[in-house]
């Protein structure tokens, strides 16, 4: 059972801590099961819900390190970019 997962949630409203519980441990390896977490955590809020408005913006930066890797700076002086960090749209790729 994931953490999201606790029987003390089932049943009430998820609140920004229950989103935060699962944005923590995003990396790109995970984000894609983290993504899915979240969309479920959200289904049926309201679409102003202020949980669910931070769930599909954290939906969106997870589909983006997921495909894209995480950005973390650019080359050193002198060093070529590594191939895993250039962008899709870069023609060098």
């Amino acid at each position: 059972m994931s953490e999201y997962e606790v029987p003390e949630r089932a049943g009430r409203e998820p609140t920004i801590e229950d989103l935060h519980a699962l944005i923590g441990p995003s990396t790109p390896h995970f984000a894609l099961q983290i993504r899915n977490r979240i969309r479920n955590l959200i289904a049926g809020l309201d679409a102003h819900h202020e949980v669910r408005i931070a769930g599909e913006r954290e939906m969106v930066r997870l589909e983006e390190i997921a495909f894209d890797g995480e950005h973390r700076g650019g080359p050193g002086a002198g060093e070529r970019p590594l191939p895993s960090l250039q962008r899709a749209s870069d023609p060098r790729r």
